[in-house]
């Protein structure tokens, strides 16, 4: 009988990936990622290669590019399926190529990354899936860590939230767990074992988004050489999570509330709709009521998703919580017992974290890297001076003679021009840090005339 991941990490021995991709540098870069997670990957180029290397070794994980020389990536999540049935497949799908993406997760793939990959998705993927139960369940990485009144009562609420079909609307700054909200509301429902299908809205170009989330027909539009499922096909008998849903075009939001009302899609270039039975969780760190106010956001498709609304708590309303989450996301490290000095938690306990629970895994991350003698001290942690909860220089206090937009507009535009220095002009970067879409970035920039 194989072994569990636990059993292989208790005797220490290295959990294996196969890698599948036909472009060497990308094998390397996947390779070295893997190995300083403490991971042994083994690559290959090829189909014929993967099958090779599977009927050599079991492997904990695969990852496969969906384009290979000799045929495609769902050859080769299908091998796995057949020969390791609980080893999870992720794929890798060039850009804009959603259709792709579908085709794998109705196959048997649990995720999938778009290229180029970014290597902390990288990272935050690995770490899921070598989590992942083998039948069912929620993951051990699929909890939500501490004991304080605020998390208790995100709890009491989810459970609640499963017993529910309604669609439900999660509120919550950047990085405090808004799709970890969401999955548990799917894994703890009647739907958990239908699929999970999470959507960045604002990661979409504008002309695919109706392709992308109700698929199309062969020879709706040029290259179209075959029927393709949407999103909204993926997650049939499951859950579509649509996160960033303030930034969907608001010619989809259209199609996206007749969808929610008739229950029933239209695929592009199809004479007919077909009927899908998907639980709708949408989610923003930006205020969709404002979004409404404003014209950005249709009123009637607002009401449809915020049918239930869960507010999840930034990091800086539930302190006490910092210190197990430092444990827990140490304890995930792969192969090193790390350690934070008295300092360094207090340090961390009064910080205001303004990427919440994303950014206080990059910084012990980080820390991680720079420490010595596997013990964390304050310096490793080389905390922004702008998340000091003590102090924050009297940025976004009023000026004389400023209204509140002034005020708000001079915080932004300090905020986007420190982000774009750091970054030395990269807006995909910048907005990265600044926990925004790429499109939101672009949107403020222009609103508010910052010239780069």
């Amino acid at each position: 009988m194989a072994s569990s991941k636990g059993e292989r990490r208790a005797r220490g021995e290295l959990l294996r990936v196969l890698v599948v991709d036909d472009e060497a540098d990308i094998r390397e870069l996947l390779d070295l990622t893997l190995s300083r997670m403490g991971l042994a990957a083994d690559c290959a180029g090829s189909v014929g290669e993967a099958r090779a290397c599977l009927e050599r070794s079991r492997y904990q994980l695969c990852l496969t590019d969906m384009r290979l020389p000799d045929g495609e990536g769902l050859e080769v999540v299908r091998m796995v399926a057949e020969r390791s049935p609980e080893t999870p497949v992720a794929v890798i799908t060039a850009f804009g190529c959603t259709e792709n993406a579908v085709a794998a997760l109705k196959a048997g793939a649990f995720d999938y990354l778009a290229k180029p990959v970014a290597l902390d998705q990288l990272r935050t993927l690995v770490k899921s899936a070598l989590d992942l139960p083998a039948a069912g369940g929620v993951r051990a990485e699929q909890q939500l860590i501490g004991e304080s009144a605020a998390i208790a009562q995100v709890r009491e609420t989810i459970d609640k939230l499963a017993r529910s079909q309604a669609p439900v609307y999660i509120s919550g700054e950047s990085g405090s767990g808004k799709e970890l909200a969401a999955r548990l509301i799917h894994a703890r429902s009647a739907r958990a074992a239908g699929a999970f299908v999470p959507v960045n809205c604002g990661a979409i170009p504008e002309t695919l988004v109706e392709s992308e989330f109700f698929g199309y027909r062969k020879g709706a539009f040029t290259g179209a050489d075959a029927d393709r499922d949407g999103f909204f096909q993926a997650a049939d008998g499951g859950t579509l999570f649509l996160d960033e849903v303030a930034d969907l075009p608001l010619a989809m939001q259209v199609k996206l509330l007749r969808a929610i009302q008739e229950k029933r899609v239209r695929k592009v270039g199809s004479t007919s709709e077909e009927p899908v039975d998907v639980r709708l969780i949408s989610a923003t760190h930006r205020c969709l009521r404002e979004c409404v106010e404003s014209g950005g956001f249709r009123q009637d498709l607002y009401y449809r998703l915020n049918v239930i609304e869960l507010r999840m708590p930034p990091l800086r309303e539930r302190r006490e919580d910092v210190p197990p989450l430092v444990e827990a996301l140490l304890a995930r490290s792969a192969g090193r017992a790390v350690e934070v000095g008295e300092s360094a938690m207090r340090a961390l306990a009064n910080y205001a974290f303004p990427g919440n629970v994303r950014e206080l895994e990059n910084i012990l991350e980080r820390a991680m890297a720079l420490c010595s003698d596997e013990r964390i001290e304050v310096a490793d942690l080389q905390l922004a001076p702008d998340g000091d909860a003590a102090d924050d220089g009297g940025m976004a206090a009023p000026r004389a003679g400023e209204t509140l937009d002034d005020t708000l507009n001079r915080v932004e535009r300090a905020a986007i021009l420190d982000a774009l220095a750091k970054t030395g002009g990269n807006r995909t970067a910048a907005a990265r840090l600044l926990g925004v879409t790429f499109r939101s970035l672009r949107y403020r920039i222009e609103r508010l005339g910052i010239d780069e």
